[in-house]
């Protein structure tokens, strides 16, 4: 396939984080992946790294996993496939698309680059939604656990001799590896359960559901941010008064696209005095784990709300 073609099949609507680099020519890190019985390796292509740092650390040793998207400077929403690209998804054995409008691109790489008995995850077809939803299930605890099993289960079919393995992996994985994740998520909901947050974008929404934290940024801005249009001024100064008033105890935002409007909301709260969290869309740095980048990020959360609440 040549580069003009694959180019061709992107584009979509941007975060406005700048376009990088493709990934898919490097191997997503394993982090803690336990060593196998050997032998040939399922080829795992992810459209996006979180999803790729979780498939390849159930894989362990049994699986090669690329990510597309693994610069942190890339836009998932809008990226362009390149031809190298088109050969590593023509060559897997398993695919991994989020899905809900969030990239396109991958939805029509696949199509390009039919596989020959290929196996395609789509993780919002998984979880029940579809495009208009919130893409954002990377976020969602619960539906982080769903990917979880459909992997281990995927894997298991694909290489049936190993499935022994593979549930040694996801075990591993979940008792092990999430655990500070895990613990984190409960020790937020148990402390902070209903606590009034205000945020950039509609990336945080679905952490905040899972965390039981109440967003009352409208959702209309959220959405606005996230696909790259203009937020109205009608839900600017609703956000505005929310912050003099203190309504919300807690700023969360996206730091890999952080607009004018947004910068702006960060500086106001900061002087309000309430505590100011960060986010970024994909694995940042680049080569973290999953678990690492969210533990990270939940720990800020966690230091904001304790902060804001006095509850420790």
């Amino acid at each position: 396939m040549s580069l003009a073609v694959v180019v061709a099949l992107a584009g979509l609507s941007a975060c406005s984080t700048a376009s990088g680099s493709s990934g898919a020519d490097k191997t997503t890190k394993s982090a803690g992946a336990d060593s196998g019985k050997g032998g040939v390796k399922l080829r795992v292509v992810a459209a996006e790294n979180f999803w790729g740092s979780i498939a390849q650390q159930l894989g362990g040793d049994h699986a090669d996993v690329k990510s597309v998207i693994d610069n942190p400077d890339a836009d998932p929403h809008d990226y362009e496939p390149t031809a190298a690209d088109g050969r590593t998804v023509a060559s897997a054995q398993y695919t991994i698309v989020n899905g809900i409008g969030y990239d396109a691109w991958a939805d029509k790489l696949l199509s390009a680059n039919p596989g020959s008995g290929r196996t395609d995850l789509k993780v919002g077809d998984l979880v029940g939604l579809k495009p208009g939803g919130n893409p954002h299930r990377w976020y969602s605890p619960d539906d982080v656990h769903k990917v979880v099993e459909k992997i281990t289960s995927d894997y298991k079919k694909l290489d049936p001799a190993d499935a022994t393995y593979f549930d040694a992996q996801q075990k591993r994985y979940e008792g092990q590896a999430l655990a500070p994740y895990n613990k984190l998520v409960a020790d937020i909901k148990a402390k902070y359960a209903n606590t009034p947050i205000g945020a950039s974008e509609s990336i945080v929404t679905p952490l905040a559901e899972g965390l039981g934290l109440k967003m009352l940024t409208p959702e209309s801005f959220l959405d606005a941010i996230s696909e790259g249009s203009d937020p109205t001024a009608k839900d600017k100064s609703a956000i505005d008064q929310q912050i003099k008033d203190k309504q919300i105890k807690v700023y969360v935002y996206n730091s890999q696209n952080s607009t004018p409007d947004v910068a702006a909301q960060v500086k106001e709260a900061k002087a309000q005095g309430i505590p100011v969290a960060t986010v970024t869309e994909t694995l940042t740095p680049a080569g973290a784990s999953f678990q690492d980048w969210q533990v990270r990020q939940l720990t800020g959360i966690e230091q904001a709300l304790a902060q804001a609440t006095g509850k420790k």
